[in-house]
């Protein structure tokens, strides 16, 4: 069996037995609030964008130990392999879907996720003035994708390219790895 199927197999296993499940339409409806509210707050999109980043990558770094611990998956030993990884397992387990890895650069160091659906924008439509501002409605996903990698010693930079929510076909979010991290031992750890 290739990688690529036994990470779908793994991701799709985690998803039936390992998670415990929240209705959909709550989710969805309490992160449309989320963002409702954040907008209000800062009534400026690009900080919006940010706080969703932000708020992203918190629940990334806890997120990542989550995924090793009901998959059993292993440090991946490449930046293609992590790619597959997000892609099949990490997506899977937590919104039940399966983005497609594309667009690798020559250098391998960059590519993208597609994501013919994603289940925070259903319900949802974006005003003019949030799109032509810039609001990146599901940026949380890019915080999440950012601090898990982190944890696995990737410091990366990632964001979307286009959204269903803007009038793209699809949604795509980039992840660029800008370096691979030191392992680092803690102060008290010896």
């Amino acid at each position: 069996m290739s990688m690529s199927k036994q990470l779908k197999a793994t991701g799709e296993e985690a998803w039936k037995n390992n998670v415990e499940k929240v209705n959909a339409e709550l989710f969805i409806f309490t992160y449309g609030s989320l963002v409702v509210q954040l907008v209000k707050d800062f009534e400026d999109y690009s900080a919006v964008n940010k706080q969703l980043d932000k708020m992203g990558y918190n629940i990334g770094v806890r997120l990542i130990d989550d995924v090793l611990a009901r998959t059993g998956i292993e440090k991946c030993g490449d930046f293609h392999t992590t790619a597959e990884v997000i892609s099949k397992v990490g997506f899977r387990v937590f919104l039940n879907i399966a983005p497609n890895v594309s667009g690798w650069s020559a250098d391998s160091k960059e590519f993208s996720l597609i994501l013919d659906d994603n289940p925070l924008n259903d319900f949802c439509e974006l005003p003019p003035k949030a799109v032509q501002d810039g609001l990146w409605y599901s940026n949380v996903l890019c915080g999440v994708i950012r601090g898990a990698l982190e944890m696995m010693q990737m410091q990366t930079e990632v964001w979307f390219v286009k959204d269903v929510l803007r009038g793209d076909d699809v949604s795509e979010i980039r992840v660029k790895l800008v370096r691979v991290l030191d392992e680092e031992v803690p102060v008290a750890d010896e």
